[in-house]
């Protein structure tokens, strides 16, 4: 017999893996999805190209972020941990496929732009693996592959490593245009898979970053082929800071 469940983790992780590893979750055990995902780069996948999110190009001109101590969440190729570093950030990035880790060291090498890169599920690194605290924690696309289980994780990792006064920032799927689910939590569950991803509005992520100071909360602009930047419409980007008091 086994008995093992003894913390939340172990529930966590007994939730985990009532997902198949090809459920196109973000969590430990899929990274052979996402690998499968990223290994042809000549794929007409938009945010393949070496261009920064918009709202994070904005938030940057409009000084609402300033370079600090950076962790990107889910890095991919590498677009967005460039773009910090290019602008003054220390950038660690995170993810969880080796072909996209391996991508983004090589775009880092041309750029000549130093960044720390870790292939890894996020809630399994130890502080010392990845330490903050960070003034900015950026996520493009991560937080709406995760099972809802894992938003415990998610916010216990903001808790940890965001710095007092520090910024988190994320894009992620809206309801409708996008494709992504809309299905309750419990549903998941029963289909063992994310269904492409989690919609999600604007009162949902109020609700879930509620410890957290809205700064802005937005559609993403709808970026032209010839942009330097990346923008789908279908995308919500939202942006929050942490108390100084924290």
């Amino acid at each position: 017999m086994d008995r093992n469940i003894y913390t939340v983790e172990d529930v966590l992780k007994l939730l985990d893996g009532l997902f198949a590893p090809g459920a196109d979750r973000w969590t430990s055990g899929a990274a052979t999805w996402w690998d499968d995902f990223y290994t042809d780069r000549s794929k007409p996948v938009p945010f393949f190209a070496a261009q920064p999110d918009e709202n994070l190009a904005s938030y940057l001109d409009r000084e609402l972020i300033t370079p600090g101590r950076a962790l990107d969440l889910g890095c991919g190729p590498g677009r967005n941990a460039l773009h910090l570093a290019s602008h003054g950030f220390q950038v660690d990035a995170v993810d969880l496929s080796p072909t996209a880790i391996a991508w983004a060291q090589e775009r880092a090498l041309q750029a000549g732009v130093d960044i720390r890169f870790r292939c890894a599920d996020a809630f399994s690194l130890t502080a010392a693996e990845l330490n903050g605290p960070y003034d900015l924690i950026y996520d493009s696309g991560c937080f709406h592959h995760l099972p809802p289980h894992r938003r415990i994780s998610y916010l216990d990792l903001l808790d940890r490593l965001l710095a007092p006064g520090g910024h988190f920032a994320l894009t992620c799927f809206a309801p409708g245009e996008s494709g992504a689910s809309t299905l309750p939590d419990t549903a998941f569950y029963r289909d063992a898979r994310l269904h492409g991803g989690l919609a999600y509005t604007p009162q949902d992520l109020r609700r879930i970053f509620s410890r957290l100071a809205e700064v802005e909360i937005r559609r993403m602009h709808d970026e032209p082929a010839e942009s330097a930047h990346f923008g789908e419409a279908f995308l919500w980007t939202a942006l929050f800071r942490r108390s100084a008091q924290a």
